[in-house]
């Protein structure tokens, strides 16, 4: 009886003895559980606005990879368009309007890859997460004549029955735009035309992510960016004038996306 006694009173000390630990030990995997993110894979996309494009810039896919709890890698393709500074629209004697001097669209299509880091980490199921990225790669610029609808016959005509010819906008052959420029062509009258530009990008931004579901991710991010052309792109044109005086090759901007995805 007393060996029995003894025994299981070492028995019942043992087990005290490594409680404590047992329990730090449970509380360490249930921290480390709750940090590690649930997820390995994110793809989201977005709308696009800058100071280089219109009411709304463009749209843009990414494909994220998580390396470990702070850092991830991606890809990402964006498509936007680029407008000149000095682009202003105006009317014309025939109700329509054009943007003066404007000869080309331009449009950027940017493939990049990056890094991205997690600055702020949002509890599981809500909150903020803050993150850091940059990216960087080739820009494919895509130069699309503007076209416009101008009047070769008498000015005072109806318009029905004048000349009226879609061209794009040359400054040295449309010496009238207010007297004989009726409208602006459609949008890609000149797509048959259109010729590819080179240039690199370079990328960095802050990513304000929310959500409520692990699965789901939605955000702004807010950032700058880089780039530049092989050559001017000529997107205005005025007569006597060299193109690169209007255009610039360099064209920073600061942007902003909104965007949504999915997580596995």
């Amino acid at each position: 009886m007393r060996t029995s006694f003894v025994i299981g009173s070492g028995l019942l000390l043992a087990a005290l003895a490594a409680a404590p630990a047992a329990q730090a030990q449970r509380s360490q995997v249930t921290s480390s559980s709750n940090d590690d993110p649930s997820y390995r894979k994110e793809f989201t996309y977005g709308i696009n606005f800058n100071t280089r494009g219109g009411l709304i810039g463009g749209a843009s896919v990414r494909s994220t990879r998580l390396l470990n709890q702070n850092w991830s890698r991606f890809w990402s393709l964006e498509a936007v368009e680029i407008k000149h500074p000095k682009e202003q629209k105006q009317g014309t004697g025939y109700g329509g309007s054009f943007v003066y001097g404007k000869s080309n669209y331009l449009f950027a299509v940017r493939p990049s890859v990056g890094a991205q880091r997690v600055i702020f980490r949002k509890a599981p199921e809500s909150g903020v997460q803050v993150n850091a990225l940059a990216s960087a790669g080739p820009t494919i610029g895509l130069l699309m004549p503007y076209y416009i609808s101008y009047n070769y016959g008498p000015t005072q005509t109806s318009v029905s029955a004048a000349d009226i010819r879609n061209e794009q906008y040359d400054p040295t052959v449309h010496t009238q735009p207010y007297e004989r420029l009726v409208d602006r062509a459609p949008l890609f009258s000149g797509v048959g035309q259109t010729k590819p530009i080179l240039g690199a990008h370079l990328r960095g931004a802050l990513s304000f992510e929310y959500g409520r579901y692990r699965d789901a991710v939605a955000g702004v991010e807010v950032g700058f960016l880089l780039e530049a052309y092989a050559k001017d792109p000529p997107i205005i044109r005025v007569a006597d004038v060299p193109d690169k005086d209007l255009n610039d090759q360099f064209l920073p901007s600061v942007y902003l996306t909104l965007y949504l995805g999915s997580r596995n």
